[in-house]
C-alpha cells in the first residue's frame, strides 16, 4: 500500500542508489553532457527524501507536489525538471488520497511517465529516462492486477519492473540522441549507455529494493 510512510522508505532507498552510483554517473555524463548528472541525482533524491521523511501531511498528490519542488529545487538540472514533471502528474492523479493500492500506484507511476512525455515532448527511442522508465511502468501497469489478486507479491512485480527498466536502459545503447547536448553530434552518441536511462533504471532499483 503506498502511503506517507510507504513513498517516503521509497525514496530513502532511491536516494541511498543515486548516492552509490554519483561517480559513476558523473562519468557517463562526461562522454555527452557537461559531467554533472551524479551530482545533481544525488542532491536531488536526497532533498525528496529528506522532504517526505519529514512531512506529516499525509495526502499523496500534496506529498508528491512538495517532492516534485524539493527535488526541482536541489538539482536545478533538465533532468531535475523532467523528473518533477512525472512527480507532479502522478500528484495530480493521487491529489486527495492517502493510501493507494498497487494498482492505483501503478497508473499514477503511468501518469507521471505520460506528463513527461507531454510536457518534454519526448518518447521512448530517443535516448533518455523514459527509455527506461516506461517499460518499467508498463511492466508495473501490466502486473498490478496480479498483486491485487493475491496472484503474484509486490516484491515480485517490482522485480520484474525493475529488470523491464534495465534492459531499456541497455538499449539506449544502439540509439542516436535526439534531445540535449548528446544531440549536436547525435551519431557519435551510438554505442553510448544514456545516463538518464540509468537514472531511470535505479528508481526502479531502489523500489524494488524497499519491496526486499
Amino acid at each position: 500500500m503506498l502511503n506517507r510512510e510507504t513513498l517516503a522508505a521509497i525514496a530513502e532507498q532511491i536516494s541511498a542508489l543515486m548516492t552509490a552510483n554519483r561517480e559513476y554517473l558523473v562519468s557517463l555524463d562526461q562522454v555527452n553532457g557537461d559531467g554533472d548528472l551524479g551530482i545533481s541525482m544525488d542532491d536531488g533524491f536526497r532533498a525528496l527524501a529528506a522532504y517526505l521523511a519529514g512531512q506529516e501531511q499525509t495526502d499523496l498528490g500534496q506529498l508528491l507536489r512538495g517532492g516534485a519542488e524539493a527535488l526541482n529545487g536541489a538539482a536545478p538540472s533538465s533532468l531535475g525538471t523532467i523528473l518533477s514533471f512525472g512527480l507532479m502528474g502522478m500528484a495530480r492523479t493521487l491529489r486527495g488520497r492517502t493510501e493507494a493500492d498497487v494498482v492505483a500506484a501503478a497508473q499514477a507511476l503511468q501518469a507521471g511517465v505520460d506528463a513527461i512525455m507531454d510536457k518534454a515532448e519526448s518518447r521512448p527511442g530517443q535516448k533518455t529516462i523514459l527509455d527506461a522508465l516506461a517499460p518499467g511502468a508498463a511492466a508495473l501497469t501490466e502486473g498490478a492486477g496480479a498483486v491485487a489478486a493475491g496472484q503474484a507479491s509486490l516484491g515480485e512485480l517490482l522485480a520484474r519492473a525493475a529488470e523491464a527498466a534495465a534492459q531499456g536502459s541497455e538499449a539506449t545503447r544502439k540509439m542516436e540522441a535526439v534531445h540535449g547536448r548528446a544531440a549536436y553530434s547525435a551519431s557519435r552518441s551510438i554505442g553510448v549507455l544514456d545516463g538518464g536511462s540509468v537514472v531511470g533504471r535505479l528508481i526502479f532499483e531502489g523500489a524494488a529494493a524497499w519491496a526486499g
